[in-house]
């Protein structure tokens, strides 16, 4: 089956992490690139998926989760950085990625995941100046 993209994006492997989401448009600062598509799940059958595999999941709220890893749009390939150029903002229920600053046509997207379910011992491999070694802030 065939990844269906958001406009403006493209997966390919990227010099973080295993593929990555890269912008093929340029994104203006603060302005919407798109929204993480996928499976609306209970936040505890996200933690029940999370000690299975590969997460490309991300919190919607209190309750809810997307597992963009089914029915996804390519934004669950969008790696961790201590230094994004990206963030989600969840609005009117629709989680939303949103540009940091100005990005061009080419850029990887990037976004601190601050608090993941991945181990608070997962380190980071972002390469950042500013990179504090771990994914989750501690």
């Amino acid at each position: 089956m065939r990844l269906a993209l958001a406009p403006g994006l493209a997966v390919k492997p990227s010099r973080i992490h295993g593929m990555g989401c890269f912008a093929t448009a340029r994104f203006a600062r603060r302005k919407k690139i798109a929204e993480y598509t996928g499976e609306k799940i209970t936040n505890a059958e996200a933690d029940r998926r999370g000690h299975r595999r590969v997460l490309r999941i991300s919190g919607l709220d209190g309750r809810w989760s997307i597992d963009g890893s089914r029915g996804g749009n390519g934004t669950h390939y969008i790696n961790h950085s201590c230094r994004p150029n990206s963030f989600m903002q969840t609005v009117h229920g629709r989680l939303l990625v949103l540009a940091l600053r100005d990005i061009r046509a080419g850029e990887e997207l990037t976004i601190d995941y601050v608090s993941s379910l991945h181990s608070d011992r997962k380190r980071c491999s972002c390469s950042a100046p500013n990179c504090r070694g771990t994914i989750n802030k501690q």
